[in-house]
């Protein structure tokens, strides 16, 4: 059974041309080498052949694995997203109750999850502390340093 990922439009559109560009520059460069490498000579004792055929096979597994992600990918309606809850997509403000210090995180899928940006996967610690909160609760999250309490000041969309 394949996994369901859920996907902004901005990370489907960046999985669909990253999937394009392995077909149409990466697997024809591939195919180049093993030809280059064919034309050296003897196959028997050709490392460059072999490592030319080892690199397209896992480029074709890297192809496969990523299509199969596209065909279980589903696009995320965010005008359908309830603003009362913390959800995927939630663009949310917190406050931690040790330091007073805010933050604001986005939260995302988590092959769309990027800390510079602000975007937290669902499937992190705080990610999964978060969810299902509303304005105004604490939420408590497990951390390797013992416990966190953050509260919830704001809930937007992106």
């Amino acid at each position: 059974m394949s996994k369901v990922s859920y996907y902004t439009a901005e990370g489907l559109k960046k999985l669909r041309d990253e999937i394009d560009h392995l077909k149409s520059v990466e697997r024809p460069r591939a195919s180049q080498a093993i030809a280059d490498a064919r034309d050296k000579g003897d196959l028997s004792e050709n490392a460059e052949y072999d490592a030319a055929k080892e690199a397209q096979g896992l480029l074709e597994m890297k192809i496969a694995k990523m299509d199969e992600i596209l065909a279980n990918a589903r696009l995320i309606d965010e005008s359908q997203l309830d603003i009362s809850k913390v959800l995927v997509l939630s663009k949310v403000r917190i406050k931690n109750q040790a330091n007073g210090m805010e933050m604001t995180y986005t939260l995302v899928a988590e092959s769309e999850a990027d800390l510079k940006a602000g975007k937290i996967s669902v499937t992190s610690p705080i990610g999964k502390g978060l969810l299902g909160k509303s304005l105004g609760e604490i939420a408590e999250i497990n951390v390797p340093n013992g416990v966190l309490k953050f509260e919830i000041l704001e809930i937007t969309r992106e």
